[in-house]
């Protein structure tokens, strides 16, 4: 057997028990795919990264309990808190490189951290059918990015009060359904229900950022904004819309280390 340091990890959370949980394995080399899908299900979150260095930074990737995915927010802001906290030293900027989505980068402002990502402008598009249905009220604008539809709602209290029916909202064909409003105390609130990728909802989903940055940032005429993700958990970030990429702030918090015990390959 193989022993694997492991850190787990509260992304988007000025506190523990607050935020996304995600485990995170800085690896020598890669493992096996099929063998990283199985400590992704075994550790039940919604996210679990893993990091190899690479050049001057570390390639990465994520995996929820059901599938590998092209771009995941709060497991990056987690893996960069991890090497920033708990390794050896590094300076104040991190680089990352993931297979679909090209350079990321992470970088130390104090306790914040800020995520550099690819923007991903939401485009117009047709409500599914069953959407209606599978969410359980009908939306103002459907819009589309790049894995995820956007449903846009009138206001805070609706979206507090959807209850999905996620039978019917995993047989949506996207990777999962944002849904967003003006916010009461801050300039967005969102949810984020990922059925088809094993995880109903989502305590805080940085990549749904970069779809909700470059509407919110078009819709008020303003490129810095403070949005609320309103899961049980609950999360806060500051969010900054930079042409073809959007800046993404938050805090981190470790809440376990220790090691798993893998089968050699």
């Amino acid at each position: 057997m193989k022993k694997q340091e492991i850190f787990q990890v509260d992304a988007f959370a000025g506190e523990l028990f607050r935020g996304n949980p995600a485990a995170v394995c800085i690896l020598d080399s890669w493992l096996p795919d099929d063998l990283m899908q199985s400590v992704a299900a075994e550790n039940n979150l919604s996210e679990t990264a893993f990091a190899v260095p690479a050049n001057d930074g570390y390639e990465i990737r994520w995996f929820t309990p059901v599938t590998e995915v092209a771009l995941c927010g709060h497991a990056t802001l987690a893996t960069a808190h991890v090497l920033f906290c708990e390794l050896p030293p590094f300076g104040d900027l991190l680089r990352f490189f993931s297979r679909e989505r090209g350079k990321l980068t992470v970088t130390r402002d104090g306790d914040w951290l800020v995520l550099d990502f690819p923007s991903d402008p939401p485009r117009p598009a047709k409500l599914p059918v069953g959407m209606t249905e599978a969410i359980g009220q009908e939306p103002l604008e459907c819009m589309k990015g790049t894995t995820d539809y956007m449903l846009v709602y009138p206001d805070q209290h609706t979206i507090e009060n959807l209850r999905p029916d996620f039978g019917l909202l995993g047989q949506i064909p996207a990777r999962g359904v944002i849904v967003t409003a003006p916010g009461r105390e801050v300039d967005f609130v969102s949810r984020f229900f990922a059925p088809q990728s094993g995880v109903d909802e989502d305590p805080v989903t940085g990549s749904a950022h970069t779809v909700l940055v470059p509407y919110w940032s078009g819709r008020l005429k303003k490129n810095t904004l403070t949005a609320r993700q309103l899961s049980r958990r609950g999360g806060e970030l500051r969010c900054e819309s930079q042409d073809d990429r959007v800046a993404i702030c938050g805090q981190a918090q470790t809440y376990l280390k220790g090691h798993i015990y893998l089968p050699r390959h």
